[in-house]
């Protein structure tokens, strides 16, 4: 009987108080012999025994390769709420290295000493079972369901999270029938030492297993087989073992250096190839882990998983997965996609977009960093190519400051690699935006009055084409494509890499206002007037917001004045700070890598849908100013910001890209969704000449004729029609036009 799962191999340490040092540096001698794992046994009551939960702690510390686990974890006297938190914690701490290994109990007299509740072998087995269930509950993080259990743990409405950093296996320690009917039932793996076991045990343990297993439509192959062995066994006994009884996981018991060395030695390399060379013979295909039955069954309709390529496999996020909470939604937006690929290769992206090609009904996402204000990059049900892996960023010719980044990099790394050479791109005003989604759609940041969007900095891209053709654009090689790809990226292709002309930027004023705004539309027609008289060095971001009932609304100024020398910097500042009463200002001369250091790590956990409204004006003049501050002041629009985007970005002729709109100097965004904000919005909307998509989060045909003119939009539908005729790429503000093969999303 011969499971097909890859070998492993581990250690089982003793953890001894006396010489506490001892087990972490055999924990460390075990990583270092190239074992895969190293276990601590766990006895809460041993006086001359460390407490194993802070063992496995301190080693994943001390070490950096291996898996730890406990052999097995006392449950009576470890409360599984606390214990799925401490090993997610433990997880994401050690980069997913934990794996969990559970027992039922035992030594009934000392658990009840340490306070524990004495239990009959089979209410140990039942508390088990619950155990298992809450622990796997609380890990679920994307269940919005309440978790309730009451009959040996008294949870009820426990919060859930955090999630692990990988799938955590529960091994089970199992001898008896009913334990090894529950480890075929819920178990990731058994765990039995084989000083413990009779002959022919093994044999009959797995049966009961594979039927248990079997009886609630499971997969046999979903239970890992591991055995604590002593270490005096043969080569050909431990390989017997392997393809005989199903053995994947061989873990020595001993704390004696020598004797793990020499199992290391001659052992393991050679069982290895052993078991290689007779399961080829056998025509068996070694797997890490076969997809539990509990995560195939939430699969989504109308998705071939199983036809899924190899280069897509490892790195595929499904709704059973651990990993798919932080992976199926946008800063924005709460998505359920039915499949997350995650390709690390321009070839491994061709292989995604072929798969999504096979399903032409289903919704496709395409993510950079997943930041996306109008969550296009999630669905509900669909596929999602996260290019997440492709993250590199290269000064190619620090002289010709020409620099070329990946998709998935995030702005804020890339401030961070281009500040020792002096340059930087503007980017936005947040460092956690992927470069992927700002770079094709236009690009507003602190450096756009000086130095125009992201976008008129491109020199190159790649661009993997709907039928799987890579695309090298420039101004004289696919110049067509490369036009479209300057502002309505997401229709042509997938932009793999890109390659810009950076900017010179040293050290720059980083300013923060904040003002009392008692007229409101007055101080937005006076700021309109400022930033437009202002050099172009200055680029200052508005936040206006509604002030509480019989209170004065308040405006947040924030932005860049590109200068090292503070005279010209509080120059710049001081016309914006007589604006309205200031009631709060930081002023700081800082590298713009500082400025862009704003990102934060947490996984994007967006709910709903996003309500964000996007539009351009020419000029903040006395009409649009009481439109927009009536809006703003109204409390029916929670977010309400403005950024110029005049300067540089009206130097390039509005046929030059994709991105149409280059007489605007201000881009309007806000949040809001009721009727009072909806008459607001069409008052305010009279006066707007186009709309930036990155901020705009209503679909329709509608919306894509008021982000791109007529003679631009029609343009963009012959180059669609040419590059992309089925329109596979139709999520994202889809051009195809609606009379056409397929319909504008």
């Amino acid at each position: 009987m011969d499971y097909g799962h890859s070998l492993r191999f581990g250690t089982f340490v003793t953890p001894t108080a006396a010489q506490p040092q001892a087990a972490v540096q055999l924990a460390r001698l075990s990583e270092s012999l190239g074992f895969d794992l190293v276990t601590y046994q766990d006895h809460p009551y041993q006086p001359s025994f460390l407490d194993t939960w802070t063992l496995l702690s301190y080693a994943a510390a001390a070490t950096e390769r291996i898996h730890l686990a406990p052999n097995v974890l006392n449950l009576p006297l470890r409360p599984a709420p606390v214990t799925a938190r401490a090993a997610a914690s433990l997880d994401l701490l050690s980069g997913g290295r934990l794996d969990l290994g559970l027992g039922a109990g035992g030594f009934w007299d000392a658990i009840e000493a340490m306070g524990g509740r004495r239990l009959s072998p089979g209410q140990a087995v039942d508390a088990l079972s619950e155990a298992i269930d809450i622990i796997r509950g609380i890990w679920a993080v994307g269940d919005r369901t309440v978790l309730r259990s009451d009959e040996y743990y008294t949870v009820n409405g426990a919060k859930r999270g955090p999630a692990p950093a990988h799938d955590i296996p529960i091994w089970i320690g199992a001898y008896k029938p009913r334990m090894l009917k529950l480890t075929g039932e819920k178990g990731d793996g058994w765990l039995p030492s084989r000083p413990y076991m009779k002959p022919g045990d093994l044999r009959a343990g797995n049966q009961r297993i594979d039927d248990a297993a079997a009886d609630v439509g499971r997969d046999p192959a979903e239970i890992r087989r591991l055995l604590n062995v002593t270490g005096s066994e043969s080569l050909d006994e431990l390989t017997a073992l392997a393809l005989d009884e199903g053995v994947s996981t061989f873990i020595v018991m001993g704390d004696d250096p020598s004797s793990l060395e020499r199992f290391a030695g001659e052992i393991m390399a050679p069982m290895r190839k052993a078991v290689a060379a007779e399961r080829a013979r056998r025509g068996i295909t070694a797997v890490d882990a076969v997809r539990p039955a509990r995560a195939i069954a939430l699969r989504r309709d109308g998705i071939a998983y199983d036809d899924l390529p190899e280069s897509l496999r490892a790195d595929a996020v499904e709704p059973g997965d651990s990993g798919y909470a932080t992976a199926k939604s946008t800063y924005m937006r709460g998505g359920t996609p039915g499949l997350v690929l995650r390709p690390r290769t321009i070839d491994a992206v061709r292989d995604a977009l072929a798969f999504a090609r096979k399903h032409p009904a289903l919704p496709l996402g395409i993510r950079s960093g997943g930041h996306g204000i109008s969550g296009r990059s999630t669905n509900d049900g669909g596929i999602v190519i996260d290019l997440k892996h492709l993250n590199d960023i290269e000064v190619v010719d620090p002289e010709a400051r020409r620099v070329r980044i990946g998709p998935g990099a995030r702005w804020t790394d890339v401030a961070a690699a281009l500040q020792p050479h002096g340059l930087a791109l503007s980017s936005g005003d947040y460092g956690g935006v992927g470069v992927g989604g700002l770079a094709t759609a236009g690009g507003v940041g602190f450096l756009a009055r000086e130095h125009g969007l992201t976008i008129d900095h491109l020199v190159a891209a790649d661009v993997l084409l709907a039928d799987g053709t890579l695309a090298h654009a420039t101004a004289e090689e696919n110049a067509d494509l490369f036009w479209a790809v300057r502002g309505a990226g997401a229709n042509v292709g997938i932009v793999v890499s890109f390659e810009f002309e950076a900017d010179v930027v040293g050290d720059v004023g980083w300013a923060q206002l904040a003002f009392r705004v008692d007229d409101a539309a007055t101080f937005l027609e006076d700021f309109g007037r400022l930033t437009e008289e202002s050099p172009r060095d200055t680029t200052l971001f508005l936040i206006l917001s509604a002030g509480r009932p019989a209170e004065p609304a308040s405006a947040q100024l924030y932005g860049v004045v590109d200068s090292s020398d503070p005279d010209t910097i509080i120059a710049r500042l001081q016309p914006f700070a007589d604006l309205a009463p200031l009631v709060g200002q930081q002023v700081q001369l800082l590298p713009y890598a500082s400025v862009m250091a704003n990102a934060s790590d947490v996984a994007h956990d967006g709910q709903g849908e996003p309500s964000f409204r996007s539009g351009l004006v020419r000029h903040l003049d006395a009409d649009t100013a009481r439109a927009a501050a009536a809006l703003a002041t109204s409390g029916s629009a929670p977010w309400f910001q403005i950024r110029p985007v005049g300067g540089a970005v009206s130097d390039v002729a509005e046929d030059a890209t994709a991105y149409a709109h280059r007489s605007a100097n201000f881009s309007i965004t806000l949040i809001g969704r009721s009727a009072r904000f909806d008459a607001l919005w069409e008052s305010l909307a009279e006066h707007f000449d186009g709309l930036y998509l990155s901020f705009e989060s209503r679909t329709g045909e509608h919306i894509v004729e008021q982000a791109f003119p007529p003679a631009t939009l029609a343009k963009l539908r012959a180059i669609k029609q040419r590059v992309d005729p089925d329109a596979v790429l139709r999520d994202n503000f889809g051009v195809h036009d609606a009379t056409g093969a397929a319909a504008v999303s």
